[in-house]
């Protein structure tokens, strides 16, 4: 099954908070993750990481906390899901890190190199910015038949 982990989807839902918290000078990890109910201690792991990234800025001192490094229509999900898991990837074969035992015989590994790639399309058209719209906005991102 192809699924996010768990700390992508906190750096999405701390990325979206401060995006639609700009206002603000900086948020913490832990006033983050007491919005959403989340552990302060992987909120706050996830955070260094996307500041380690260039996704967020840290801030220290009194009025401390993390912002965002760049416009919110310019940071991708797959920014984000990057910056936390490494490379978006649906199968091991799917890199050029060498070939698998069945690479000679394979039928599959071109589709799902297509897949693949589609699915780095759609997470990178998708910006913060968009995520952060009004649910009552049009679909975030059509599929092409």
């Amino acid at each position: 099954m192809f699924k996010l982990s768990k700390k992508a989807d906190y750096g999405l839902i701390a990325v979206k908070h401060l995006a639609t918290h700009r206002n603000a000078l900086a948020y913490s990890a832990a006033e983050i993750a007491d919005q959403y109910g989340i552990s302060g201690t992987l909120m706050a792991k996830v955070l260094q990481k996307l500041a380690r990234e260039g996704v967020l800025q840290a801030r220290h001192g009194a009025a401390g906390g993390y912002q965002l490094a760049r416009d919110p229509e310019q940071i991708s999900a797959l920014d984000v899901i990057s910056a936390i898991d490494g490379p978006v990837l649906i199968t091991s074969c799917v890199t050029n890190h060498g070939n698998c035992d069945a690479t000679p015989r394979c039928s599959v590994r071109e589709p799902l190199r297509r897949v693949n790639e589609s699915i780095l399309q759609v997470l990178s058209s998708v910006t913060i910015s968009q995520m952060s719209e009004d649910p009552q906005e049009p679909t975030l991102v059509a599929l092409q038949k």
